[in-house]
């Protein structure tokens, strides 16, 4: 099978839409699958040197915070390329890859899926309600249209298909469920973890409270610094990941220097990975209280290694992890973060260790990227059979 991925950017920074592509990508060549991929970068964007699939850059510059994307080459090269797809698969929504793909795929046979990665979320509206107004703007004169003439509308949990008609209406027939996943982490744990604490040395010996992912607002960042700051325990805060606001990174370091013991936290930036892997394999707990997250791959991943994961419960895949009993759950504020913090600190070690059998348990049935994969092929091949 030939597919085709279309996003806006590949820049890592982007966080989990990225590795989302990057993960089916590499199980579906794996399986002699045929995978390319189209992104609105420049040439010299980041992430795009190394990127790990064939990739096609549509501009010259690299696009900024909040870049519709524009790129007058999209359309000609998709009108050229689609016939040789067999099916194509667009992540994100507002921008302007979707509108490309759109244009071109009228005049072509090849079926698109859209992976809207969350951004249906009414926690958006909430919190910028002026930027809301110009997304239904957009959603009347194009987005709409856009999914109408989708081939399936993919949803990375229930929890985010339902949010996803709160504030917008659309025909639910193409909804589906596409439950994402990670990769199994390397075989080479030992090795890893060696290079972790040669890299941070100050960190061997402590027990781990991990947050891995992008800094960002709707992460819930500043309330775990606080909530950890209040606790005062024997655990160690490390927060691992890139920023693309560096006043909203001054800001988080401020804070941590304010309120908490410095010996007790860490920034150590992007991993990725080995170091990234051995991370999560030398934490203690996985710890998110994001105010919006549709999925969360570092969370897939924590539970990939065997550690358990205290999740707020704007984690749409909160359901799964509390019913395999993997992580603990609680509010996305203050008060919920730091119960968060003080129960798992406080949890005998039997039940940690328990906790621990559960987390790969929850991994194996919910969120192994090949099972992920599968149901991609078997989707694209229903809509096939559908159509023919």
């Amino acid at each position: 099978m030939k597919l085709l991925h279309v996003i806006h950017s590949i820049d890592p920074a982007g966080g989990g839409p990225v590795e989302v592509i990057k993960q089916l990508g590499r199980v579906h060549r794996e399986e002699g699958h045929r995978v390319e991929v189209v992104s609105l970068d420049g040439s010299a964007s980041c992430g795009v040197r190394d990127f790990p699939l064939p990739l096609h850059t549509m501009r010259t510059g690299c696009p900024r915070e909040g870049d519709y994307g524009f790129a007058p080459t999209l359309i000609p090269w998709l009108r050229r390329a689609l016939p040789e797809f067999d099916a194509v698969i667009t992540h994100g929504l507002w921008q302007f890859h979707n509108l490309g793909v759109w244009r071109a795929a009228r005049a072509a046979a090849t079926p698109y899926f859209v992976f809207p990665h969350g951004m249906f979320d009414p926690w958006f509206r909430r919190r910028h309600p002026l930027k809301h107004v110009k997304k239904w703007l957009y959603w009347k004169a194009i987005e709409s249209r856009f999914c109408r003439d989708a081939h399936g509308i993919l949803f990375a949990s229930d929890e985010e298909r339902r949010l996803a008609h709160v504030g917008f209406t659309f025909d639910t027939e193409r909804d589906q469920t596409v439950n994402l996943g990670a990769a199994e982490p390397p075989n080479n744990a030992d090795g890893s973890r060696r290079a972790f604490y040669e890299k941070y040395p100050q960190l061997e010996g402590k027990r781990l409270l991990l947050f891995l992912g992008r800094l960002h607002e709707k992460k819930g960042c500043e309330l775990l610094i606080e909530a950890f700051a209040a606790r005062g325990s024997d655990l160690h805060l490390l927060i691992a990941g890139p920023c693309a606001d560096a006043s909203y990174l001054r800001k988080l370091h401020a804070l941590a220097g304010r309120r908490c013991d410095p010996s007790t936290i860490t920034f150590c930036g992007r991993l990725s990975g080995d170091l990234k892997w051995a991370a999560l394999q030398a934490a203690d707990v996985f710890i998110l209280p994001s105010h919006q997250e549709n999925f969360g791959v570092a969370v897939a991943e924590a539970l990939a290694c065997g550690t358990p994961v205290l999740l707020s419960n704007q984690v749409n895949i909160w359901r799964e992890v509390e019913g395999c009993g993997a992580g603990m759950i609680a509010s996305d504020d203050l008060a919920g973060t730091s119960r968060l913090i003080e129960c798992w600190a406080n949890l005998p070690r039997e039940k940690r260790e328990a906790m621990r059998v559960a987390a790969r348990g929850c991994f194996a049935k919910h969120f192994n990227i090949r099972n992920t994969a599968a149901q991609m092929l078997e989707i694209i091949r229903a809509a096939s059979r559908d159509a023919s």
